[in-house]
């Protein structure tokens, strides 16, 4: 019997004091980073919003300067990964004439989940972002800060960003402020702005406290942000904003591929991963449609507008039927791609998905660091050991060996364990 997993870093408590001995180095389309298959770039994408043009320039990138394919992460942006050394100021260069890159300075910081059927937010969006990048303030903020623009269901709300913007009735919006239970109220056509305060306001908590915190959960109790005072920042920038000291959030799970119908279609690439030619189509149904692309953070995609393609993007190894065994499978990005990975966790999946069904959703990690883990404990955990096989894990309990011949059994018997109320 194996120890009980550790918590993944999305889950983990913050009981004691977190002290960042080094600044943020999250990835950008600017800093590369070095990776086993050659360097990886990350190109935020606000909101997860793609025009025609931007999809069509992304697809490019991946086969001019990397491996040829394009991953999506679970903030809604994009990956190219296998890039040469010395490619930065070309792709650098493309990305800024399809505008994807538009304020150089803040590229990292434009971190922004959206509700991705929803018009409604779609300007907030471009106005966040606009505030963003015309913010010497901003450029403060690490690349792990999160801001979350819903429309009132609750799906990005969910997904534990640091400013939370909720569409009320009556054209307001909450604003909240990390994990906080109250929140501010203002109208709709503020949230933007007051977003960006919200973010001041931590940037002002984190320099007080001296920690170099990079997100609101890291700022110590007696720095803890407060709606109160948050209100009163608000009042002295000429927002009008009401304190709402309980608040029911809501929630909605992800939108999923549902098979052909009348509204958006959701497209979810296998374990997030598409090649140029799968994108190339994406962006060719997307255009014969009439409309963009939108990038979840569910490492989905969502066409709002999709016409009759739905059969070709099937043909094209792309998930659209609410029926694939991928809908709750996840990987990290393991061999040959990072270096402590110590499998191929991508392949191992693939090989089982068609005999491992079952009602739970399964992470597979290369090593105990867990990349990529969903949050919550309400999952199987699959974790490479290094000895032809992985540590099993179900709802955070104690983890069992099993080799990889006999993967497919206990995946499937530990994806039937009934859930435990308290871990869903």
């Amino acid at each position: 019997m194996l120890a009980a997993m550790p918590q993944p870093p999305s889950a983990a408590s913050r009981d004691e004091p977190v002290i960042r001995e080094r600044g943020d180095a999250c990835p950008g389309a600017l800093r590369l980073h070095p990776a086993d298959d050659g360097m990886l770039a990350r190109i935020r994408i606000p909101g997860g919003l793609l025009d025609i043009r931007q999809a069509g320039m992304l697809g490019l990138a991946a086969d001019r300067f990397g491996d040829g394919h394009l991953e999506l992460t679970s903030r809604g942006n994009v990956q190219l990964r296998g890039l040469a050394d010395g490619c930065g100021a070309g792709l650098a260069e493309l990305l800024d004439g399809a505008g994807l890159l538009p304020a150089p300075s803040h590229e990292r910081v434009r971190n922004i989940v959206a509700t991705p059927v929803s018009d409604a937010v779609v300007p907030r969006v471009r106005e966040l972002d606009r505030l963003l990048c015309a913010s010497t303030r901003a450029t403060a903020l690490s690349g792990r800060f999160l801001f979350a623009l819903d429309d009132g269901r609750g799906d990005v709300a969910a997904l534990d960003p640091d400013v939370t913007v909720l569409g009320r009735r009556g054209d307001r919006v909450l604003v909240r402020l990390g994990a906080a239970a109250d929140a501010v109220e203002v109208a709709a056509a503020d949230g933007p702005r007051a977003a960006l305060l919200a973010s001041a306001y931590f940037l002002d908590a984190a320099d007080a406290a001296g920690n170099r915190a990079w997100r609101v959960a890291e700022l110590p109790p007696e720095h803890s942000l407060n709606a109160e005072e948050f209100g009163l920042r608000l009042a002295a920038a000429g927002i009008g904003a009401t304190h709402v000291p309980d608040v029911v959030w809501p929630y909605a799970p992800p939108p999923r591929p549902s098979g052909p119908g009348g509204g958006p279609l959701c497209v979810l690439p296998p374990l997030g991963r598409l090649s140029s030619a799968q994108w190339r189509l994406l962006v060719e149904v997307a255009e014969q449609g009439g409309g963009g692309l939108r990038l979840t953070p569910w490492r989905s995609i969502v066409l709002p507008r999709p016409g009759d393609g739905h059969a070709r993007l099937a043909g094209a190894g792309l998930v659209v039927a609410s029926d694939s065994p991928w809908q709750t499978v996840t990987a990290c990005t393991g061999q040959p791609g990072c270096a402590k990975a110590l499998a191929d966790v991508r392949a191992d999946a693939r090989a089982v998905v068609d005999e491992s069904a079952g009602a739970l959703p399964v992470h597979w990690s290369g090593c105990e660091r867990r990349c990529g883990h969903p949050r919550g404990t309400a999952w199987v955990d699959l974790v490479a050991t290094g000895n032809d096989g992985y540590a099993l894990s179900v709802h955070g309990e104690p983890a069992v060996p099993v080799s990889r011949t006999d993967l497919a059994a206990a995946l499937t018997a530990a994806r039937n364990t009934p859930q435990n109320p308290q871990t869903q």
